[in-house]
């Protein structure tokens, strides 16, 4: 069976199948305890959601993302029929330390935080920035990642428009949140789902992460655009992906172009594409709950 027919069957079969779960947690993203744990000379914040058993699925965060920058939508939804962790990694967040501005030292600290939890195996759910780390933990890890979701990424050398895209997306008047302009197409569909997604991330009252600045900023912006503008010709890391790979994009991805997620599908052996339409970088929120289906069913078989 080719490639692009087993992601014709998985995204039809997700449409109605949805796993059943076993015992569940009782929080939420919104209410979740914030935990710690010490790791490579970092203590690490984290939040556990779900029930106990299965394999865990560890988010990795996009540029400035902290854990409260995750959308309750995907997060909560994903976390009834398995555990779901969320972690701001080194210097973000609740997470003390100097924050990375390499790809390589975040996937090293993401590795520690995995391996300070006592996880044997897990999958990942890599959004954008994320989706580089999850690329590297899949490659250098076989024993220990079993199955990744990229999203909104692309691959080492694929190209991004970051300043491009924030220089248009601060230069607006009245900007209260660019998540509107940087995750969403402009048309009244794609508003209308930023707003939504804007009023669930906020939903969060007591015990919030802090807001990252200039210095977080500066950091993983050097990480995000020397990872992606450092070529990788043969595509050595994609290659050594050997483990299933479901890679979803928005139709017009105008951070880190849609095109870096049909290279990520054509070179990757076992991945599976889904393309949303009207849609931007943000397209996992936007189509919240068809990405949530595709995603259970991706995971569960």
């Amino acid at each position: 069976m080719n490639k692009l027919l087993k992601t014709v069957l998985l995204f039809s079969a997700a449409i109605s199948i949805i796993p059943s779960g076993t015992a569940f947690a009782d929080d939420k993203l919104e209410t979740a305890t914030t935990k710690f744990v010490d790791a490579n000379g970092v203590k690490f914040s984290y939040r556990t959601l779900g029930p106990k058993a299965g394999t865990p699925l560890i988010f990795l965060q996009h540029f400035t993302g902290n854990m409260d920058a995750w959308d309750p939508a995907v997060v909560n939804a994903l976390a009834k029929n398995r555990p779901v962790v969320v972690f701001n990694n080194r210097g973000v967040g609740s997470t003390n330390g100097v924050v990375a501005d390499n790809i390589t030292q975040m996937t090293t600290d993401a590795y520690a935080f995995i391996q300070a939890l006592g996880y044997k195996q897990v999958d990942l759910l890599g959004f954008s920035l994320g989706g580089f780390i999850a690329q590297e933990l899949a490659a250098q890890h076989p024993e220990l990642v079993r199955k990744v979701i990229l999203a909104g990424t692309t691959y080492q050398g694929g190209g991004n428009n970051l300043m491009k895209v924030l220089g248009e997306a601060f230069s607006r008047e009245n900007v209260q949140d660019p998540r509107d302009y940087l995750f969403f197409s402009q048309s009244d569909a794609g508003k209308q789902a930023a707003a939504a997604f804007l009023s669930r991330v906020y939903a969060r009252q007591a015990g919030r992460d802090p807001e990252s600045g200039k210095e977080i900023a500066d950091a993983h912006g050097k990480a995000l655009i020397v990872w992606t503008s450092t070529p990788d010709p043969e595509f050595k890391t994609l290659k050594a992906i050997q483990q299933q790979v479901l890679v979803v994009t928005g139709s017009n991805d105008t951070m880190l172009p849609t095109e870096g997620s049909i290279t990520l599908f054509k070179e990757i052996k076992n991945a599976q594409l889904v393309l949303y339409p009207d849609s931007n970088h943000g397209s996992i929120f936007q189509y919240h709950d068809a990405f949530v289906n595709t995603a259970d069913f991706f995971l569960s078989h």
